[in-house]
């Protein structure tokens, strides 16, 4: 099994172009050979990881393959390629899933991973279905975590991710190593106290938490190469 992700900067005159597009290639992608499981997701800037932070410049695609030759072939298809074509800037990861608990859509699309200490950088997916009685206390809730977040040891990128603006939501970040994000999983303050009050208060209906080998990555998110920075 590979992951890819791909992230995508579209220039402001290219929007309704790739608004349509999140639409439209949804069908299309089902039908790509070796393809298990995809996403088409908007982003967001990650600073509040609220519906303020929904970054229309920024569309991304996470998609889980049987293998690297059918991840090779899709970068080449015509889909990928419409993409590259509107984009002004890219960033591909290939990632090894090393852990996953949960469901995203009912499935678990990463499987049940049992990899070993993974030596070099890590990314971690968090995705959520919000109950929508309590979405508003979880808004409020995660303010201080996703401030303490950009000041972590270790983190490389942090987006927000989401297949819509409200209610289904999550995270995207990379990180040096697994020590650096374990740090902050699970020693930084703010992080805990929301942990904590997830179980306490039933925020979400749905829920996963991921974690990946980061294999290889290339291209930029805005100017900057997030494993070279």
């Amino acid at each position: 099994m590979i992951v890819t992700v791909h992230l995508w900067g579209v220039p402001a005159h290219a929007l309704p172009c790739a608004v349509w597009h999140m639409a439209a290639d949804r069908a299309p992608l089902r039908r790509t050979p070796g393809l298990r499981f995809a996403k088409l997701l908007g982003t967001g800037r990650g600073r509040t990881f609220t519906p303020l932070d929904a970054d229309p410049t920024r569309w991304g695609l996470l998609a889980v393959w049987d293998d690297d030759v059918a991840a090779t072939a899709f970068a080449g298809s015509r889909l990928a390629g419409r993409w590259g074509r509107m984009a002004h800037e890219e960033w591909t990861a290939r990632l090894r899933p090393l852990s996953a608990r949960g469901r995203w859509s009912r499935k678990e699309p990463f499987g049940d991973p049992r990899h070993g200490p993974w030596e070099g950088p890590v990314a971690a997916v968090t995705r959520a279905r919000l109950a929508p009685r309590r979405a508003v206390r979880f808004w409020r809730a995660v303010h201080p975590v996703a401030a303490d977040l950009h000041g972590a040891p270790g983190l490389r990128l942090a987006l927000g991710i989401g297949e819509a603006p409200i209610g289904l939501q999550g995270t995207l970040s990379v990180w040096n190593s697994s020590s650096e994000l374990n740090a902050f999983a699970y020693e930084r303050p703010a992080h805990a106290a929301v942990v904590a009050r997830t179980v306490r208060e039933g925020w979400y209906a749905e829920e996963l938490f991921a974690r990946f080998g980061v294999l290889s990555a290339r291209g930029t998110v805005d100017g900057v190469d997030p494993l070279r920075c």
